[in-house]
Order: C-alpha cells, then structure tokens, then sequence
C-alpha cells in the first residue's frame, strides 16, 4: 500500500465537460494534485470524453532537479509521477470525492518507448488517456477504481501505465492506521538516515538523490527515506511515499546492473502493506525467473521487506547499451 495524497481542503468544480483550468495554459492548482510546491505540479488540464473516460494533460520540463533528463531524454518516472497525480484529480473532478479523503495505491505498472523521450527545445506536452474500470463505491463515495493509461506525447505515442487504487476518508485511514498514522509519533520514532551508496552505482548523480543504503551484500540494501527530501517529501507523511519506492526499485535494478547502462522502461509493483519510517525496510534484488533474455534487457525482480513482512514486490527491465538512452555517470 502507498499513498498517493497529502491532506488539503477546498471546494471542487464538479462540471465533467471541461477542464477547471485551461489546458496547457499553466499548472493546475496545487491542490488538486496532493503536492505542496507549486513547482512540482505536472498537470495542465482536462477533460471528460465518455462515461468514466478522460483526457488529462501534463507538462514535462526540459530539465528538473529530481527526475533529471537521462542522455538528452525524459526521465520516464515523469510518466509515473503524472499517472499519480491523476489518481487524486480525477478522484477530486470526475468522481467527487472530498479533499482529505486518501487515495492508496494497490497496483501500478508503466511501460514507455524510449524514442519518444529524447528532451527538445521546449517542454514536453503530453496527454494521458485514461479509462477507468472496476469502479466500486461504499454507498455514493467513490471506494477504489482501475486507470488504464495510454500516453502520447504531439500526437506520438509515449507509453502505456496501469494503477489501481482505494479511496478512504480520513477518519478511516486513522482509524486503520493507529499510531503509525500519528505524524508527530512518526516524526519522534523515525529512524537515522543511512548512509547512502554511491551515486554512479544506482543511476544517480548526488548522494541527497540516494535512496538505498549499502548492506554486506550487493543484492540486498537498506531503505533510506530521507524526510527533508523536497521532491520525494514534498510534505509531512506517515510512511514512504509511493514515489520513493519507485524511485527505490528503479535504484535497484540500477545497482543490478552496473556497470552496464540503461533507463528503466517498464515497471510493475504490487504494493502489500505501508513501508514504515520507524523501522529498517530491506530492498533485495533478484533475477526475474519469468523474464525473456535479451541481449539489451536486464530484467530484474524487486522485493522489500519489513518487520519479516512483504511491503512491496516488483519487476523491473532497464533497456541497456545502444537500445536506449541512458544516464551519463562516471565510472571509477
């Protein structure tokens, strides 16, 4: 489980025919989109276009402090973090759900093509377009649903992503969550931040971007959830954000394959339980018995692990060497 939302309160338009802000004019408001900063907001617009159908559009930045251009292309975790916040905005305009209530990730998957990606000379304009399926209520609130996601960037196609969620009111959420859902008890239990692996082992160029922590071995590593992070903690929260363990798996898969170079193309993770600040989260890394080898594919399997507990487990495939851009880092 991971959530997709930070706690906010205000009145939403519910006109499905149009989107409340001009698309591709400027950012939608923060709020709709569960982000503190201004500067993190991706979504531009959107639009009803069938029953339970949507166009949302987003704009990707040339360059960005987190998810930085890979080689001259995209980071395709922009595609991931614009898939989670249409989770909250569409919750919000398309099927009413009150600001405070939770979205919580249950499933995501995204897969992109890696041509689309390169970086031009102005900011990247893409469209999402989502169906939505499995749409279960509890009375007349919306209680989880399915995204599918077809992505086009001018026109072109980008990629696909697939996330199923929950929606819970806040005073569910507490109840479920007990103590772990206390932010000044989780502020006073978190545990000291490891210390990082090096940057240029998982993809990475500064050791602040570094979410994994070296263990004895090289298939296993510590969760290190930096809480004065600005981008994966964009606000106080209660555990590991959903993009943190992205971010960790993709770190992984990184560190899997070094030397070799790539960018993650595809990603699928089933979320299990919260990864709690309190306590150590074990990242492992294994070979994916299901994978189909390639000369230019590093498939991997990514599991973490918690109190002797699942939290999340992942496949992952980094498309290597001349097939796909990748990450300029040195090597020592």
């Amino acid at each position: 489980m991971s959530d997709v939302q930070g706690g906010s309160t205000m009145t939403v338009s519910t006109d499905h025919s149009a989107s409340p802000v001009a698309a591709l004019s400027s950012a939608l408001p923060r709020e709709y989109v569960h982000k503190s900063a201004h500067s993190e907001v991706l979504l531009t617009g959107w639009r009803s276009v069938a029953p339970d159908e949507y166009v949302v559009t987003a704009q990707w930045p040339r360059a960005h402090s987190f998810y930085t251009p890979d080689g001259g292309h995209h980071d395709p975790l922009l595609l991931a973090e614009s898939v989670r916040q249409a989770i909250p905005l569409l919750s919000h305009v398309a099927y009413d759900v009150p600001f405070g209530h939770r979205q919580i990730w249950d499933t995501f998957s995204y897969s992109t093509a890696a041509d689309t990606l390169a970086v031009g000379s102005t900011p990247a304009d893409i469209s999402l377009h989502i169906r939505c399926s499995g749409i279960s209520r509890r009375g007349r609130r919306l209680a989880g649903l399915t995204m599918h996601v077809t992505a086009t960037r001018d026109g072109r196609f980008l990629g696909t992503a697939e996330a199923g969620f929950t929606n819970q009111p806040e005073a569910v959420y507490q109840r479920l969550r007990g103590q772990n859902g206390d932010l000044d008890e989780v502020a006073a239990r978190t545990i000291p931040l490891p210390p990082p692996l090096t940057p240029r082992r998982v993809g990475r160029d500064r050791f602040h971007d570094v979410v994994l922590s070296p263990t004895s071995s090289t298939r296993r590593a510590q969760l290190r959830a930096d809480v004065n992070h600005p981008i994966l903690f964009d606000h106080p929260v209660d555990h590991a954000p959903g993009m943190l363990l992205l971010e960790a798996v993709r770190q992984a898969a990184y560190r899997s394959a070094y030397p070799r170079r790539g960018v993650l193309t595809d990603m699928e993770i089933r979320f299990f339980r919260y990864a709690e600040l309190t306590s150590a989260c074990w990242i492992e890394t294994l070979p994916d018995p299901e994978a189909v080898p390639a000369p230019d594919r590093h498939p991997v399997r990514v599991v973490a692990r918690q109190n002797d507990e699942v939290v999340f487990a992942a496949t992952a495939s980094i498309a290597t060497a001349a097939a796909a851009p990748h990450r300029a880092y040195a090597e020592h």
